[in-house]
């Protein structure tokens, strides 16, 4: 009992401080997010960013589309949504974030050149097929298929005379 009584004293001595001692707030990330960050032009683009103090607005600049004020909304975080210009030129793109606090952040944003496919892909309804064989290759198969019938057939009555 006696040696229980020191060993408690001694972990209290150095459990406390850790308890009591608190530790530094975590930092507070400045971010922005593109999304898609992948896009046709002519296309939104949703913006999203966190500043160190989110109750203000802040800045969204590029040579796309200009300077955008982000707002905050229900969730914490500042968004805002921006279209492409439709004459923009396939590339990449930065995108800047600046903060009431003049903290910054930056994404990048891919423009694709929009393409409009001539035709659909040619699959199903014997697409994959060729041509000028379509015919004797479902002959051959029902051939085929009514031989592997009557040897099925063949096979089952034998077991049962056999």
């Amino acid at each position: 009992m006696r040696r229980s009584v020191p060993a408690a004293l001694a972990a209290m001595a150095f459990g406390l401080p850790i308890v009591f001692v608190g530790s530094p707030a975590p930092a507070v990330a400045v971010f922005l997010e593109v999304n898609p960050s992948t896009v046709q032009a002519g296309e939104q683009v949703g913006l999203r960013a966190s500043c160190n103090d989110n109750l203000g607005s802040a800045t969204v600049s590029s040579g796309i589309f200009g300077t955008v004020k982000v707002t905050r909304t229900e969730g914490g975080f500042l968004q805002a949504v921006v279209k492409v210009p439709a004459s923009t030129a396939p590339g990449d793109y930065q995108v800047d974030l600046t903060c009431s606090d003049k903290t910054k952040a930056s994404a990048k944003l891919h423009v694709v050149a929009k393409v409009q496919p001539t035709r659909g892909p040619a699959t199903g309804g014997g697409g994959t097929a060729p041509g000028r064989n379509a015919p004797l290759l479902i002959g051959a198969g029902s051939t085929l298929l009514a031989a592997g019938a009557v040897l099925a057939a063949m096979a089952l009555r034998r077991r049962r005379f056999g």
